[in-house]
């Protein structure tokens, strides 16, 4: 496939921005009933909507409901160019989309993405080609708000898919490199950087091989992680020939030879609960000395996993499905997987430690500023927390539970509305510490005279640590 011209570029980027070919265009032209139909990949609404046949229905039919078109309602030169480029396909006087181009926005940036067409519409699913480029997707969105908000130099974006992190990346980094394994991926990447005016430096090659020597300020990926046997069959985009979760094992490990002092890594990833072995340290092996933070949203089991991913790639109800089935199935038993965890790893290119933890409760979106500030609090928070002034944060409530008109409470939480949106369970004693945090005294004075009044011994060696956890989990500011 050859590139966009900066001829077709300009035409297209006129034919879309005249018809309105936007996020907020086409939402007005279909209506929330017709969208949210088609956001469950049903287009029969969204057809009714858009029957009158301008620059705007014929858009929406062609790219979003993969509908045939009469040639004749587009531009001639545009079609000419797009059905040499292979964009678009002729079938007698109409046209089809072969890719799919459809506009996207976040914030106040709109930009159009060039992917693989969505599979599944109107139910009409079939196997997707080994090659297949994934467009806008849940997943990708997750590493798109847990990015951390920082403006860097250089960035790089590992498995770059359809570009969407490299054009989130394009708001904050100065220069930004794309790689990916698969052909088909860097090119459409490059249409999409093209069509939204984004320079990019797209490289072909695994893992870090394509960067090598070089360093960054940030790293992200949303690596093929899908943990899967070997097969003839994998799909490029989310299987790899690495065994269970090394390909993600080996990201982590390499990062930081690949990140500039203080540069950040941001992955999305599965690994695997392997019998007789705790989770959380084999990631910590893998971090190494590193500060990181490894969270898992979700954990399956191998059938519930199994089912998943043979859903995903269309084969649920197909002759091979059974098959396959078994056979997934008994290769994670051979590898004594027990479960499979789902989350991401944020890893800090500085000495500290590493966080592992499961946390498969509701968030704040975007997480990103939130990581950023608790890493910052882990990493800064003083040793000695006795002459801090500490302020309880604003979004902290207290809940309380016991029977009526007893004269304490039997269990009393501290909750958090925004970031993780944590609960911490606290006796009365922590509880009156933290009703006391207004930045007036410090938490020394503030524990003496807690001790003062409940007549007890020094409270720093059992109340010290679990202050220490408020504050970098955000219930306490200094």
């Amino acid at each position: 496939m050859s590139d966009l011209s900066s001829g077709l570029v300009d035409r297209l980027r006129g034919l879309f921005e005249t018809a309105d070919y936007t996020v907020d265009g086409v939402a007005e032209r279909l209506g929330s009933r017709a969208n949210a139909a088609l956001a469950r990949n049903e287009t029969t609404l969204a057809y009714r909507r858009t029957s009158g046949g301008d620059p705007l229905d014929t858009l929406i039919r062609l790219f979003l409901l993969q509908r045939p078109v009469p040639g004749s309602l587009l531009d001639k030169e545009i079609l000419h160019e797009l059905l040499a480029l292979g964009i678009i396909v002729a079938q007698g006087d109409e046209v089809v989309a072969a890719i799919d181009v459809r506009p996207f926005a976040e914030d106040d940036r709109a930009w159009w993405v060039v992917a693989d067409p969505t599979p599944g519409l109107d139910g009409r699913r079939a196997p997707i080609r080994s090659d297949y480029v994934l467009g806008i997707a849940p997943a990708s969105l997750s590493l798109v708000k847990l990015t951390v908000p920082l403006k860097v130099e250089s960035a790089l974006d590992l498995g770059t898919g359809c570009g969407i992190q490299a054009l989130h990346l394009s708001e904050r980094a100065n220069h930004i490199v794309a790689t990916d394994v698969n052909p088909r991926a860097l090119q459409l990447t490059r249409w999409t950087a093209a069509l939204n005016r984004v320079e990019l430096d797209v490289r072909d090659g695994s893992l870090y091989e394509p960067v090598e020597g070089q360093r960054f300020d940030l790293i992200v990926s949303n690596p093929p992680y899908v943990i899967a046997p070997p097969s003839d069959g994998k799909l490029t985009y989310r299987e790899t020939g690495f065994v269970g979760d090394a390909v993600v094992e080996q990201l982590v490990r390499q990062a930081p030879q690949h990140l500039t002092d203080g540069g950040w890594c941001q992955l999305l990833a599965n690994w695997t609960c392997v019998r007789g072995q705790d989770w959380q340290e084999r990631i910590a092996g893998w971090t190494g000395d590193r500060s990181s933070w490894a969270v898992q949203r979700e954990q399956l089991d191998p059938a519930e996993y199994v089912e998943l991913w043979l859903r995903d790639a269309g084969l649920h109800g197909r002759p091979e499905y059974t098959q396959r089935y078994d056979e997934w199935l008994a290769w994670l038993d051979d590898q004594q997987v027990e479960a499979i965890g789902m989350g991401w790893i944020t890893l800090h290119n500085v000495p500290g430690t590493t966080d592992a933890e499961a946390w498969p409760y509701e968030i704040e979106q975007p997480i990103g500023p939130h990581v950023l500030h608790r890493f910052q609090r882990q990493e800064g928070v003083p040793d000695d927390l006795t002459g801090l002034h500490l302020k309880l944060a604003d979004d902290v409530v207290q809940e309380t539970a016991g029977p009526p008109g007893a004269e304490d409470p039997a269990t009393i939480v501290l909750r958090r509305q925004r970031g993780m949106r944590r609960a911490e369970q606290a006796d009365t004693v922590l509880a009156g510490f933290v009703g006391a945090c207004d930045g007036d005294l410090t938490t020394g004075q503030i524990l003496d005279a807690l001790a003062t009044i409940l007549d007890r011994d020094n409270l720093y060696a059992e109340y010290l640590p679990q202050i220490r956890n408020l504050v970098v989990e955000g219930f306490l500011d200094y």
